[in-house]
């Protein structure tokens, strides 16, 4: 058996050490359960940062992964092959306002290729470069491209990667005069938002924020490109969370929970920009290939489920409840927010900057938890994780609260 500490040398020797990873070596899943190489089993409320949207070892996912493994890994898109052919038409049909699919594998790539379509969509209006901006919000997170990361308008992200590209404006999430003043000069060709900002705290577009960042871009000829890529695929509540804010995005991107852990991104393009890409003007050597495209088929069909949609409503109730009367106790939180199982506690103010000493208390007692930022915890399970799970991943942060609490 090999030793886990021999493992965690291994990373700490050859790995570029951009990450800040936990003293354990994951193993082995099984629904909203994982275990270490130690034997150690946890309570899931990762999910992969949102992405193993039906869990660890789904059958229905395994099925699909093994049967095309046994026909064809990969082609190059010089070819076709059936299985991104079937979920080009799937997505189209589940979006509801899409015309056309490009498949990449990440959500950065599907970002980078919304900011690609955005300006080139503009340039066959005529519009010149310098009429081609992009806004995006403080507090987003679109990506670790060197455009996806000027599009994240956090500093933190991008210090040290100057020069920034040109062309990208920031204004204030759910500030709809901010952004009319900042479309007033004419020059803006996209507007991109996050339903809900995941890497910015939880933080949900406000009642009619959408509606009427929808309204500024009818009016000043602007895109609105929808970054879904940790909202969307039923982590909120509705396969696609915009359908929450009644409006028709022009773009929507998508990733994590779409290939069920296995990497994919998919650009959603409506009616307006759909024939704006054409022969030679974007690409990428895996995307779409053929073992995605079957995975993500079947990890489609199954969030699109009316069970998926009511388990989504249940448990975040649950989650809401439990951490309420955990709070009751404690007094850690000053609000919960989100939707469905996007969900984010807010550290009190004397608790500030504290998100990841709670994380690493957690872990301690089984569980596995994220933060948004320094200051709340994030909670985004598998959408189809159990009442059993639920109680007692709460019980277990529970305890992690009250070592914290009492250090």
């Amino acid at each position: 058996m090999t030793n886990t500490q021999d493992l965690l040398a291994l990373g700490r020797d050859y790995y570029v050490p951009v990450y800040r990873q936990r003293g354990m070596v994951l193993e082995r899943g099984r629904g909203s359960r994982v275990w270490d190489s130690d034997g150690r089993e946890y309570i899931d409320f990762s999910a992969g940062i949102a992405v193993c949207g039906l869990g660890h070892a789904h059958p229905a996912l395994i099925e699909a992964l093994t049967t095309q493994a046994h026909k064809l890994w990969h082609t190059s898109n010089v070819f076709h092959s059936e299985p991104p052919l079937r979920l080009a038409e799937e997505l189209v049909a589940a979006s509801r306002f899409a015309k056309r699919v490009f498949f990449c594998n990440s959500g950065a790539e599907a970002n980078e290729a919304a900011i690609k379509l955005a300006r080139r969509h503009a340039a066959a209006q005529g519009r010149p470069p310098e009429r081609r901006v992009i806004v995006t919000c403080r507090g987003s997170f679109h990506g670790r491209t060197l455009a996806t990361v000027t599009a994240t308008a956090q500093p933190k992200y991008q210090e040290g990667y100057e020069p920034l590209p040109g062309g990208f404006r920031y204004v204030d999430f759910n500030d709809l005069a901010q952004l009319d003043a900042a479309m007033a000069s004419g020059d803006v060709c996209a507007v991109m938002i996050e339903p809900v900002q995941g890497e910015g705290g939880v933080m949900p577009a406000a009642d009619g924020y959408l509606r009427g960042v929808r309204e500024l871009c009818d009016r000043h000829g602007a895109l609105l490109v929808l970054d879904e890529i940790q909202a969307g695929m039923g982590r909120t509540g509705t396969l696609f969370a915009h359908r929450q804010d009644g409006v028709v995005p022009d773009v929507v991107t998508l990733a994590k929970a779409l290939g069920g852990g296995i990497p994919i991104g998919a650009l959603l393009v409506g009616e307006r920009a759909a024939d704006t890409l054409q022969y030679g003007s974007h690409g990428t050597t895996f995307g779409g290939n053929p073992l995605s495209a079957a995975v993500a088929r079947v990890a489609l069909r199954e969030l699109s489920s009316p069970r998926i949609e009511a388990n989504v409503a249940r448990q975040s109730q649950a989650i809401r409840d439990g951490l309420a009367a955990t709070n009751a106790k404690l007094d850690v939180f000053s609000e919960v927010r989100g939707r469905g199982l996007m969900l984010g506690a807010v550290l009190k103010p004397q608790y500030a900057g504290k998100a990841g000493d709670i994380l690493d208390l957690a872990a301690a007692q089984g569980l596995l938890l994220l933060q948004a930022g320094p200051d709340v915890l994030r909670f985004v399970p598998a959408l189809n994780i159990g009442d059993a799970d639920v109680a007692e991943g709460l019980a277990r942060l529970e305890r992690a609260l009250q070592a914290f609490v009492t250090a």
